[in-house]
C-alpha cells in the first residue's frame, strides 16, 4: 500500500539493522566451514571439526535455497575426508565414515528444515497478500488533490509486521464541501477493524446528505452504537472512537472543525506558525454521546492560502524518547514551512522515528491538507 511505500527515513533505520543482521547471518555457513577445517588442521588427531561441519547446513537451511545447505553439507564431508588423509589417515576409518554420516544425517535434516520454512515464508505472503488487499479496502488512500486541495495521508504501524489497526482518516468532496475524517479506535486487533470499517462506511454514505457536521457525527455515532449491538466484543473493547470531523466550505477560505475528543489539528501558517485548534467546548468520543449534555457545535477558523490543515492520531502525540519525554508536534513544526503536504508528512515521520528510535507503541494516522497559494497574474 501506498502509505507503507512512503515510510521514511529513520523510520527505515529498523529495516536496515535487519538487512545488516540478515547478510551477517549469511556470512555463517562457510565462516563455520572454514572454523572447522582450522580447529581439525591444527589441533591433536582425537579432535575433529565435525561439530562445525555439522552446524554449517543448520545454519543455511532457513537463510538459502536447499541445495545450498546440501552444498555446505558435502563441503563438510569433503573437508574432513581431505583433512583426515592430510594429517595421515591416523583416524580410523570407522571414525571417519561415522563423522560423514553424521554430516550427511544433519544435512538431510537441514534440506527438510529449509522445505518447511519456504512453506511458511509461502503461508506468510499469502497472508500478507490478503492483508494488503483488505487494508486497501478498508482504508485507501485519499486523492492527491481534491476540489482544488492538496492532501498526503499516512498510516504507519508502530509493528513492522502490522498493517492496519484502528487509526482511520478519509477526505470527500461533498455539496458543503470538503469533508474530512480522522480517528482513533479503542481496542486492536479485529475488533477495531470492524470498528474502522463501520466508521468509514458510514462517513461514505452520510458525508453527501448531512448538512451539518454535528448531523454527520450523530449518523457516525449511531452506526458505531448500532453495530457494536450487533457485533459481539465491539461494544466492550471498540466501544467508543475518537474523531476529527473537518469540512472546507466551496471557496476554502474557512475551516469549520467538530472535534470529539480527539487530539488538536494543527493550522500551520505560510509563515511558519502553528496554532493547535482546540475546540470552544469539551465533546465525548463517537459511542459515548449518550453521556454527554448536548451535540458539541462545531468551531470555525480562517483558512488562509498557502496554509496546511494537519490532522493526526495520538500515536504521533504520545511517542516517547528513551527519557519519556512525548514528541511535540507544534514544536516540532514551529518556524518550518512546507512546499507540499507529502513533504509535511515524511517531515513528521521521520522527526518522530528519530525521538522514538524506532519504538512506539501505537499507531498512528496522518493527513494533511494544504490551501495553495493564489496563482499569480502577469
Amino acid at each position: 500500500m501506498r502509505d507503507r511505500m512512503h515510510r521514511i527515513s529513520d523510520g527505515y533505520a529498523g529495516g536496515a539493522r535487519a538487512d545488516a543482521t540478515r547478510t551477517l547471518a549469511r556470512t555463517l555457513p562457510p565462516l563455520l566451514v572454514a572454523i572447522g577445517c582450522a580447529f581439525q588442521f591444527l589441533t591433536p588427531p582425537e579432535l575433529t571439526g565435525t561439530p562445525f561441519f555439522v552446524a554449517a547446513p543448520l545454519v543455511a537451511a532457513p537463510l538459502f535455497a536447499w541445495w545450498v545447505a546440501a552444498l555446505f553439507g558435502a563441503l563438510g564431508i569433503l573437508a574432513a575426508t581431505l583433512l583426515h588423509f592430510v594429517a595421515g589417515g591416523t583416524a580410523a576409518v570407522h571414525d571417519l565414515a561415522m563423522e560423514a554420516a553424521t554430516i550427511a544425517f544433519v544435512t538431510a535434516l537441514a534440506v527438510l528444515i529449509n522445505g518447511v520454512v519456504e512453506r511458511a515464508r509461502g503461508r506468510l505472503a499469502t497472508a500478507r497478500g490478503v492483508a494488503e488487499a483488505a487494508q486497501k479496502a478498508v482504508l485507501p488512500t485519499p486523492s492527491g488533490r481534491i476540489d482544488g486541495l492538496r492532501l498526503a495521508a499516512r498510516y504507519d504501524a508502530a509493528q513492522s509486521d502490522t498493517l492496519i489497526g484502528g487509526d482511520l482518516y478519509a477526505a470527500r468532496p461533498t455539496p458543503y464541501g470538503v469533508r474530512l475524517i480522522v480517528g482513533d479506535v479503542r481496542g486492536k486487533g479485529l475488533g477495531a477493524i470492524e470498528a474502522v470499517s463501520v466508521i468509514l462506511g458510514a462517513f461514505w454514505e452520510a458525508a453527501d446528505s448531512e448538512p451539518s457536521l454535528p448531523d454527520l457525527a450523530n449518523r457516525l455515532e449511531n452506526a458505531l452504537v448500532r453495530e457494536g449491538a450487533r457485533r459481539e466484543g465491539m461494544d466492550t473493547s471498540e466501544g467508543f472512537t475518537t474523531c476529527v470531523l473537518v469540512e472546507i466550505p466551496p471557496g476554502h477560505g474557512s475551516l469549520r472543525v467538530l472535534n470529539r475528543g480527539h487530539p488538536e489539528p494543527l493550522l500551520l501558517g505560510p509563515a511558519g506558525t502553528v496554532t493547535a485548534l482546540r475546540p470552544g467546548e469539551f465533546s465525548l468520543p463517537l459511542g459515548l454521546g449518550d453521556l454527554g449534555p448536548h451535540a458539541a457545535q462545531p468551531d470555525e477558523w480562517p483558512f488562509p492560502p498557502a496554509s496546511t490543515l494537519l490532522l493526526y492520531t495520538d500515536g504521533l502525540s504520545e511517542s516517547r524518547d528513551a527519557a519519556g519525554a512525548f514528541y511535540e508536534p507544534a514544536r516540532s513544526l514551529e518556524g518550518r514551512s512546507f512546499a507540499t503536504p507529502d513533504k509535511l508528512v515524511a517531515s513528521l515521520l521521520a522527526d518522530v522515528h528519530r525521538h522514538a528510535n524506532g519504538a512506539r507503541g501505537d499507531d498512528m494516522a496522518l493527513l494533511a491538507v494544504t490551501r495553495p497559494p493564489p496563482r499569480s497574474s502577469r
